[in-house]
């Protein structure tokens, strides 16, 4: 029975290391989408597999900034969990 245990938790040890490089991966993307915009442009083109990268991240700080507390809270959650499984790699 233990053995399954240590099998069941190796398997959910590496399903969240390949939910963090899909993570981080994404997070590449998005860094590039910003600078191939910024330096680009944005103006009427958008940017194949990219789209308004910028125009969207702005839209959700906006977002966020009109929901007031619930989105300053909803800001720390998302934080918190990203950063929170920072700590444990």
């Amino acid at each position: 029975m233990d053995v399954q245990k240590e099998q069941c938790m190796k398997g959910l040890t590496t399903v969240k290391s390949w939910a963090r490089e899909f993570i981080d991966l994404l997070l590449v993307f998005i860094v590039l989408g910003v600078l191939v915009q910024i330096i680009f442009g944005s103006g009427e083109t958008t940017i194949p597999y990219f789209g308004e990268v910028v125009a969207n991240l702005i839209d959700l700080v906006t977002q966020l900034g009109q929901a007031g507390v619930v989105g300053l809270i909803a800001l720390l959650v998302i934080v918190g969990l990203y950063s929170g499984g920072r700590a444990t790699s």
